[in-house]
């Protein structure tokens, strides 16, 4: 029977992830790098939740099931990224469902106005800096764009993510 000559590496516990490391705040970060200019980044604090509001809406005209699927998608990612952000999207997808239900007849025909017009508010700044939106890259920057905005409001507001 031999004996195998083991060594033990002695490894410090790992430090917690710095902030910059998270994944919330890479993808904060690429988001962000191309909304700096300020008349770029303003009109996406009103088009991206209106975009949101719209395709929700639009997609609950289709069926409610669909809505709800997406909604639940959505929370998966912030909770993945942020408690907080998981929090406070939470709280915004229960009041988008209950407005989404007071429109009532109007729902279809109100999100297909706010939705073509919250893209033309998106795109508009995009054309004149000369760059895409972040969601042609990758389909989850469709859902980071929300937290970008609630990332400028809460660093006005003072919480942390």
């Amino acid at each position: 029977m031999s004996t195998a000559h083991t060594t033990e590496a002695h490894t410090e516990p790992a430090a917690p992830a710095s902030k910059a490391e998270r994944k919330v705040d890479i993808s904060l970060a690429h988001y962000g790098a191309s909304h700096q200019p300020p008349h770029n980044a303003l009109f996406h604090y009103f088009a991206i939740p209106l975009i949101m509001f719209s395709l929700i809406g639009l997609m609950f005209s289709l069926h409610p099931t669909m809505a709800y699927g997406f909604m639940v998608a959505s929370l998966v990612h912030c909770a993945c990224l942020s408690l907080v952000f998981f929090t406070v999207m939470l709280a915004g997808s229960r009041a988008t469902v209950a407005l989404l239900f007071g429109l009532g007849r109007a729902l279809l025909p109100i999100n297909v106005v706010v939705f073509v017009g919250a893209w033309v508010m998106q795109f508009a700044p995009h054309k004149i800096e000369g760059k895409k939106p972040s969601f042609f890259e990758d389909f989850q920057y469709l859902w980071v764009g929300p937290l970008f905005v609630l990332s400028r409001l809460f660093g006005r507001l003072g919480p942390s993510w």
